[in-house]
């Protein structure tokens, strides 16, 4: 059963294409639970992400579509939530939805993923910015306010890469999403990307099963043509290393399905 939890609206003011389109393209490839979880409202970096005023208006169009394809595919209504202790709206982390990704693009106030700072990398020490960005994916899952970890491993996405041994890096941060009771997301967005590799990489994908952290699967669609994209590679990549179930949320209780 293919489930793609990872997607966006135009209403984060860098994707294009209605929700509808996207959930017609869903349908027309074979998903059978697709979520749409647009960046979260929050008073940082408002030119990335929906307005506190379009919440109502986002959701109702994302139940809209869940009762349209009521029996033929199932739509879940989520968001994408920034880790940014200070900023993270109360109203979003209430909210009567099925999912939060929680995820980490900023360290400090460094949106690491953005190719307009791509010059913030200069004079880092590699090892040491990993080690604070699995920082703040471990008091991100310390919080206890997502059900899915976004894109776990996102600091790679230009090749910034550690000289350490990334599992040792991440073996605090993977032991928390663990006792929070987290799924971490195979997110195919960074096939697109210059790392052009999913997220997790392999070595932190066995990590996580070898410490039995459930899995659930996204293609971060910005675009209706990146629908489904990467979809088949990364379920390939779950089986690989030994995944056999993953899970999806409905009012943010678990619901596992065999893959």
């Amino acid at each position: 059963m293919l489930i793609d939890l990872h997607n966006h609206t135009p209403r984060c003011h860098h994707a294009s294409g209605s929700p509808a389109e996207y959930a017609q393209a869903a349908f027309n490839q074979g998903i059978q639970i697709y979520g749409f979880s647009d960046h979260a409202p929050m008073a940082f970096d408002p030119q990335w992400r929906m307005r506190h005023d379009e919440m109502t208006e986002y959701e109702q169009e994302i139940r809209n579509l869940t009762e349209s394809y009521h029996g033929k595919m199932k739509i879940l209504l989520g968001y994408e939530v920034d880790w940014l202790p200070g900023y993270m709206d109360e109203h979003v982390i209430q909210a009567d939805v099925d999912y939060l990704i929680g995820s980490v693009h900023f360290i400090n106030d460094w949106g690491f993923d953005n190719p307009e700072f791509l010059s913030h990398y200069e004079g880092r020490d590699p090892d040491a910015t990993w080690r604070d960005y699995f920082n703040l994916i471990a008091q991100m899952a310390r919080s206890g306010l997502f059900q899915i970890v976004g894109h776990v491993d996102l600091l790679k996405v230009f090749n910034f890469l550690p000289h350490a041994d990334i599992r040792i890096l991440a073996q605090k941060a993977f032991k928390e999403i663990k006792k929070a009771g987290m799924a971490i997301e195979l997110n195919s967005a960074g096939i697109r990307k210059p790392i052009g590799e999913s997220y997790p990489s392999l070595p932190l994908l066995e990590l996580a099963a070898e410490l039995d952290i459930p899995i659930t699967f996204g293609c971060d669609a910005h675009q209706t043509k990146q629908v489904g994209a990467g979809l088949e590679k990364l379920y390939e990549l779950a089986r690989t290393v030994g995944y056999t179930h993953a899970l999806y949320f409905e009012g943010k209780d678990r619901v596992v399905i065999k893959i």
